[in-house]
């Protein structure tokens, strides 16, 4: 029997092992292949941004793109006055108030104009908007400063503050620029509860940029005097605030409270005049008198009943004695 050296049987085991990996190398290459391409195409290419096309304004970032001319293509902010500078260029480009694609064309124009290139093939893509910026200030829950970027409306702008806050009074103020002014602002006054609650949808304005929104806190009423709870209290509509609508949020009047009460209330504009304006709180409180309106700033003082407070302080001295007395009468005819 023939028997074959031991460095022979290692030569043909190694060379067994090398042809395995390289078939088994060979039969994943396409699956390999395939799994590269879907990661390629599935990772977006950097700096290719998802931004929609729209205007540009001034300071927006544009990265233009020549093709074959890498020392063109680069990232541009558009300056102040609308334009922006390419290298090799005399003139500057007017970019603002064009669309990409009609910055193309005119980047195309110059270059041609400049004889730098034959026949360009240019791509203008927007990298950051800044030169649509909507505020939203006041009783909101998060005031906030953000670019219109696609379509924005005035309930958009709102939920990005996070919503109004339980401060916030009945209009929602809208100042925008007037076309072709660079000084005169147009405001708007939009409901809170036409907006919200009736859900009005022309209510709900578009907001191209530029616009800042500001909610003015509500007035206050303010209830002092015999009250269990005095305080300042909101007026969300100034036409259903009521005498009785406060005193329920005040908790009511105290034991000692007057039959009549006061509001003070200051006349509209500078220097107004203040005024006061007596109520027959009792007879209000029984349904006998039509509730009395109140409205932001007015102060409705509940005054002491001076002469039941007296009979009550006397009262609670003369209890005790006529509790004394009797108990020592009771003890006598023991």
């Amino acid at each position: 029997m023939t028997t074959m050296p031991p460095n022979s049987n290692r030569s043909l085991v190694w060379k067994a092992i090398a042809a395995g990996i390289f078939a088994t190398i060979i039969a994943l290459a396409p699956a390999m292949a395939q799994v590269q391409q879907v990661k390629t195409v599935m990772l977006p290419e950097e700096g290719s941004g998802n931004l929609p096309a729209q205007r540009i304004g001034p300071s927006d970032l544009v990265a233009v793109s020549v093709y074959d001319a890498p020392e063109l293509t680069r990232t541009i902010r558009v300056d102040t006055d609308g334009f922006i500078r390419m290298p090799m260029l005399a003139e500057p480009i007017k970019a603002a108030g064009l669309m990409p694609v009609e910055l193309e064309r005119a980047i195309v124009k110059a270059l041609q104009a400049e004889q730098l290139i034959v026949d360009p093939f240019v791509t203008v893509t927007v990298a950051e908007y800044q030169s649509r910026p909507i505020s939203v200030a006041g009783a909101v829950k998060d005031p906030i400063r953000f670019q219109a970027i696609g379509k924005v409306t005035l309930l958009d702008a709102i939920t990005r503050a996070g919503g109004l806050s339980p401060e916030a009074g009945p209009e929602i103020l809208v100042s925008r620029v007037e076309a072709g002014s660079q000084s005169a602002t147009l405001v708007q006054r939009i409901p809170v509860r036409g907006l919200f609650e009736a859900a009005d949808p022309e209510l709900n304005i578009p907001l191209n940029g530029g616009e800042e929104i500001r909610v003015p806190e509500s007035g206050k009423v303010y209830v002092v005097g015999n009250v269990k709870k005095p305080g300042a209290f909101p007026v969300q509509d100034a036409t259903q605030t009521s005498v009785l609508k406060v005193l329920a949020l005040a908790e009511g009047l105290d034991a000692y409270a007057s039959k009549e009460a006061y509001i003070y209330r200051r006349e509209a504009g500078p220097g107004g005049r203040k005024s006061e304006i007596p109520i027959e709180l009792s007879k209000i409180m029984q349904r006998k008198a039509p509730d009395a309106p109140l409205y932001a700033n007015d102060i409705l003082y509940v005054p002491d009943n001076t002469g039941r407070r007296a009979a009550f302080t006397a009262l609670e001295k003369i209890l005790p004695i006529v509790a004394g007395a009797t108990a020592a009468a009771i003890y006598v005819a023991r």
